[in-house]
């Protein structure tokens, strides 16, 4: 159509707002809590759909943690993968940054793989081909998660492992291919030897 713009991505469908969290969702039951602050259940008044909203508490971040959960933001916008977390909305309220995300009912693939025993062959390959189709995407994008975990992937209610979703791009960046990351980033247990 003439006149009309054909360029959309996952930025066009993100929505940064001065408005209250609470106009917009209802609050629930905590999932989970951390340094910063702590992930709650939300149903969207309109929708009536489930999220997770994660409150960050202001007080607690210092400068540099601040432009890390802003660079979080900046790149989850324009993530748009089935296997990435979706960020719907983003809050920014006097006491807390609020981070409204999809919500995955079954919990961390970490937990998962514990009550399992052990993953079968079949499900093992499901699985890493589903994480290595979205960090490919990942890096086309010019971003590197640099966290990646059994504790950063969630599992949708009726636990397909085609339906993971990574989450946590708080360590993430971009990248050029002329150029290299020198941040020694991530979980100890989990980090590259070469980053070390």
């Amino acid at each position: 159509m003439e006149g009309v713009s054909s360029s959309v991505n996952a930025q066009t469908f993100t929505k940064r707002t001065n408005r209250k969290l609470g106009d917009h969702y209802q609050i629930g039951e905590k999932l989970g809590e951390g340094g910063f602050g702590e992930v709650r259940l939300c149903i969207h008044k309109t929708s009536g759909d489930k999220r997770a909203v994660k409150f960050l508490k202001k007080a607690r971040l210092e400068g540099w943690e601040e432009k890390m959960i802003l660079n979080e933001i900046e790149i989850m916008s324009e993530m748009d993968h089935p296997n990435i977390v979706r960020l719907f909305e983003f809050f920014n309220e006097p006491d807390y940054y609020c981070i409204v995300q999809g919500y995955c009912a079954g919990g961390e693939l970490f937990d998962a793989i514990i009550s399992s025993g052990k993953l079968t062959e079949n499900t093992a390959r499901v699985a890493i081909r589903a994480l290595l189709s979205c960090i490919n995407y990942c890096h086309k994008k010019g971003v590197v998660h640099r966290d990646l975990k059994p504790e950063n992937i969630l599992m949708e209610a009726d636990m397909d492992f085609n339906k993971m979703k990574i989450i946590d791009f708080g360590n993430a960046g971009h990248y050029s291919k002329d150029g290299s990351l020198k941040e020694v980033l991530g979980t100890p247990f989990y980090i590259a030897p070469e980053v070390l």
